[in-house]
């Protein structure tokens, strides 16, 4: 099922309640947490106490991308804190095929994650483990980049890959996603969107509106 995933990077944490009880009353039921450690990346963000706070009040679907360093020390606390998916980087392990079983082992969809410099091909021999596949299409750490229109190719790979061998992932795109990109990412084959400043910049129910009418086209 494709969809719109909104990246709490880019809400208004002001004000955040409000916006996630329109965004639920628009119909998303995904939210994406961007975790991140200033070390993996060059930024600081989101962590245990806020997905354990969404999972508390709300019935979202959590969508957790671990942009950290040595992400097999958080994989249970984020479990028991209600991610639903745990996604990890490629390029963050040395053991990503035992990182993704231990994901899985917890009872959460696990998620690969690869960054715009790491060819598609490095997660070839873990894609019978991934419930998720998710295409950075912008390098990692700050929200409101420019799409990169090379990893196109990559989402096509992947979608190529699913129906060959029949996997059962699905492929994630997150970076730049807005009304003038989700077109064409769309047309690779991505099949979930997401999507920070694209969501909330601006008026956020015109906004999914307008992404959702292009998911329908």
């Amino acid at each position: 099922m494709k969809k719109i995933i909104p990246s709490l990077l880019s809400a208004d944490f002001w004000c955040l309640k409000d916006q996630l009880l329109e965004l639920r009353q628009l119909g998303v039921d995904t939210l994406h947490v961007d975790v991140m450690d200033g070390n993996f990346v060059p930024n600081i963000s989101l962590g245990v106490p806020i997905v354990e706070s969404l999972s508390k009040h709300s019935d979202f679907i959590l969508d957790v991308h671990l942009m950290i360093a040595n992400p097999e020390q958080y994989v249970m606390a984020f479990k028991k804190a209600g991610a639903d998916i745990l996604t990890v980087h490629i390029e963050a392990t040395n053991h990503i095929h035992r990182l993704m079983q231990q994901i899985r082992e917890t009872g959460c969809k696990a998620g690969v994650s690869l960054n715009p410099g790491t060819p598609v091909e490095f997660i070839k021999p873990i894609l019978h483990l991934a419930d998720v596949v998710l295409v950075m299409s912008v390098n990692p750490g700050f929200g409101g980049q420019q799409f990169l229109s090379e990893t196109l190719e990559k989402i096509a790979t992947l979608q190529n890959w699913k129906q060959a061998f029949n996997y059962n992932y699905v492929v994630e795109v997150d970076g730049g996603i807005n009304v003038e990109t989700a077109k064409s990412v769309l047309d690779a084959g991505a099949e979930w969107l997401v999507s920070g400043s694209g969501v909330f910049k601006g008026d956020i129910s015109h906004n999914i509106a307008q992404l959702n009418g292009i998911l329908l086209k």
